[in-house]
């Protein structure tokens, strides 16, 4: 076999094993060590094996991610979560299907303190659909509405996949979080704007609120969640600025998320404890598939695979908007059958050479990577958001109402994919202004 056929062998395997449920991790490492040994030896895979992970774990940027976690799990778990919602309540309740439209702006506010999709699917999960099963509300407009917004995680900053594209694109993770603000808020308003639209024509699905809520206790709803949006606002002006780099963001996010907790009396030992190991936890299963993507990307260096399908796609797509199209396809059929981390890390090994070589923007791509992520998370099978809230609901709304319920959301994220490509600048106008 040529090296390029064992490229292709060794990916249709990953696919194989990766279809047959083994982890994504596991997956990586073992088809590039057997890949690797049958280009060269197993003295040199093994060898590569004992030096890579370490080399890739001690990159500075990596940092970043487990701090993210832990100011996200923190929120979540003293419950800064249950104060957002509730102030979104009392201030957008009025509007048709206000429930919905404050559990989405709720899921923003949430997305910008955890960095994790599935974390603010499961957070807003618990505390806005019961809310919203209460009030009548429609069950898959109210299931739809959370995991279709917890999705903003993936998108608004600081984000987990941001960090891990930035890495392996080697470009600005600064750059990323500010790009993916405005495509973010679009997304969350055009959100909002099918679910007002959705209930003003049929409003069974989301019954007008009767309550009649003062100014002052709407003003009250904002003295718990101030700290927070304060802190968001500091993280993103000072990466905007240039001020601080992501890593020391995440740092001063966690410790802030640890001292507003303090002050508000929020925080004991169960709290702390929950807090670091889910950190930890979600830090080491994003390591383990980030170095099996760091080894299959050393395989397929190796057999010269990614200059290959660079030099194939540049003879035919002499329009890398083609080659944009064909991507979006590639994330959207993989997208329901991976979870997301996993599709991210197996597909920009080969993908970010032949956008490179075409020029374009490597941010932008980014954005669009993301966004495709998000889709993922609500596709069926697979469907991560979709089975967070389905086990948070527990058996009272069925599994197939919550895919019924984000049907409606994927028909705006087309929506915002197709703006995002029409006009890049809506990416990369903030981070064109950065210092």
């Amino acid at each position: 076999m040529t090296e390029i056929q064992i490229a292709f062998t060794g990916l249709g395997v990953l696919l194989f094993l990766i279809a047959m449920r083994m982890p994504v991790g596991f997956a990586l490492m073992l088809v590039s060590m057997v890949g690797i040994a049958q280009l060269k030896s197993w003295e040199i895979a093994i060898g590569m094996l004992k030096t890579e992970p370490f080399d890739f774990a001690a990159h500075w940027s990596f940092s970043a991610i487990p701090m993210f976690l832990l100011m996200g799990a923190v929120a979540h778990h003293s419950g800064i979560s249950t104060a957002l919602f509730t102030a979104a309540r009392l201030w957008l309740g009025f509007l048709p299907g206000g429930l919905a439209v404050a559990a989405n702006f709720a899921c923003a506010g949430f997305a910008a303190a955890s960095g994790s999709s599935t974390a603010t699917a499961a957070a807003m999960g618990r505390i806005s659909v019961p809310e919203m099963t209460k009030a009548g509300y429609d069950p898959g407009l109210s299931t739809g509405t959370v995991a279709s917004a917890g999705t903003l995680g993936a998108m608004i900053p600081p984000s987990i996949a941001f960090v891990l594209y930035g890495i392996f694109a080697e470009v600005s993770i600064s750059k990323l979080f500010i790009a993916g603000i405005l495509p973010g808020l679009m997304t969350a308003l055009i959100y909002a704007a099918m679910i007002m639209i959705r209930c003003k024509i049929n409003p069974k699905l989301g019954p007008p609120n009767p309550e009649y809520i003062s100014w002052a206790e709407k003003l009250d709803s904002l003295r718990e969640v101030w700290p927070l949006l304060a802190l968001i606002l500091t993280i993103i002006g000072g990466l905007y600025s240039g001020l601080v780099t992501p890593t020391e963001a995440g740092a001063f996010g966690a410790f802030v998320s640890f001292a507003v907790a303090i002050f508000q009396r929020r925080m004991n030992w169960n709290i702390f404890k929950e807090s670091v190991f889910e950190a930890l936890g979600g830090t080491a299963r994003i390591f383990w598939v980030a170095i099996g993507a760091v080894l299959l990307t050393r395989f397929l260096a190796m057999t010269g695979a990614q200059g290959y399908l660079t030099e194939v796609v540049g003879s035919w797509a002499a329009d890398p908007m083609l080659l944009v199209l064909a991507s979006s396809l590639i994330y959207i059929v993989l997208g329901m059958f991976l979870d997301p981390l996993g599709l991210l890390l197996l597909t920009l090994p080969l993908l970010l050479p032949m956008f490179e070589s075409l020029g374009l923007d490597l941010i932008w791509f980014g954005v669009l990577v993301v966004k495709y992520i998000e889709i993922g998370l609500l596709t069926p099978p697979v469907g991560l958001n979709v089975y967070v809230i389905k086990s948070v609901v527990g058996p009272d709304i069925s599994l197939e109402t919550i895919f019924k319920g984000v049907a409606w959301f994927l028909v705006c994220e087309v929506i915002v994919v197709l703006l995002l490509v029409a006009f890049p600048s809506i990416s990369l106008y903030l981070p064109s202004l950065m210092k």
